[in-house]
């Protein structure tokens, strides 16, 4: 796939030149319900609310950019539902992953793979899914909002410095108008350990966390994008990217580093993968860097030494 995202704000003269059709929308989002948990229920609502979901987060248009439909973002929303309140008001988890193109290749490299498990939400079925930035209609409908400009934000940010930072403060203005949600994860005691959907935003807008934006740049467009071409050197911007994290956990902006975990938690085997066919010298300076940012995963990453 070519490197055409890396290149919106000049989007619409390529297009013009001529290949792919224009499409407004954004997202090229895969959608699954899981209702398994829940027992003598109508299951033709999960059907219409999966289908439901899918064409919200599919055919809204999220900005006023132009795609093509190569650029879509690949994304998938895993919703598992383990409790059902009434006919309308369901409980469960909701999974957010995001997948990005790297240049040259057939790979793609998973930026977000994560759990939300604050999703509380009323759904009833044939009633539309209409998003207002200005103000909070449902709780199922800001955080599927708030996720998909998340997904915008993040990949922006892969092409250029901190270039989704317009995507996620619309996120944070859908936070904003749920402070007086009744359904959890909207405020900043929602959850455990500072982990919700209002510390991830504030942490992601946050200039003391700005070094991890700038690390999902280093990474992708100056690392990953050139994996195939430039092997050795690719890897070694990769690895000094890596420091731009470390700056950031010796900070320590709050005691949960809620960003740094999120962003790690879908690079780790991508990592080992990377590395273990570095140089010694390279690989003791990752793997130092690694368990210092993320002790949790110190077995995976003392993988790179083993491999030959």
């Amino acid at each position: 796939m070519s490197l055409m995202r890396s290149l919106r704000y000049f989007l619409l003269i390529v297009l013009l030149s001529g290949a792919d059709e224009i499409y407004s929308q954004e997202l090229n989002c895969n959608v699954q319900v899981s209702a398994q948990k829940i027992q003598g229920s109508n299951r033709q609502v999960f059907e219409s609310m999966q289908r439901d979901i899918y064409e919200f987060m599919n055919n809204t248009v999220w900005t006023n950019h132009v795609y093509s439909y190569a650029e879509r973002i690949d994304c998938n929303i895993l919703i598992n539902l383990t409790d059902q309140y009434s006919a309308d008001e369901f409980r469960g988890t909701i999974q957010v992953q995001l997948r990005r193109p790297i240049f040259n290749t057939t790979y793609n490299s998973t930026m977000l793979n994560f759990m939300d498990n604050n999703f509380q939400f009323r759904y009833v079925e044939f009633q539309p899914l209409e998003f207002d930035p200005n103000s909070y209609r449902s709780s199922l409908v800001s955080v599927l909002a708030y996720y998909a400009y998340m997904i915008i934000g993040f990949d922006y940010d892969s092409f250029s410095i901190l270039g989704g930072t317009e995507f996620f403060q619309i996120a944070e203005k859908i936070v904003t108008n749920a402070q007086n949600a009744s359904e959890p994860g909207w405020k900043p005691y929602d959850g455990s350990r500072n982990k919700n959907r209002y510390w991830l935003v504030k942490n992601v807008l946050d200039k003391e966390y700005e070094g991890v934006r700038r690390f999902i740049h280093e990474y992708n467009i100056n690392g990953l994008d050139r994996m195939e071409s430039k092997t050795a050197e690719a890897r070694t911007i990769i690895a000094e990217s890596l420091k731009l994290l470390q700056e950031v956990y010796r900070a320590k902006p709050d005691p949960y580093m809620y960003l740094i975990q999120i962003i790690l938690e879908s690079k780790t085997d991508e990592l080992v993968s990377i590395f273990s066919d570095a140089f010694p010298e390279e690989k003791s300076r990752v793997i130092q860097i690694l368990i210092e940012v993320d002790p949790g995963n110190k077995t995976k990453y003392e993988k790179i030494t083993a491999a030959n």
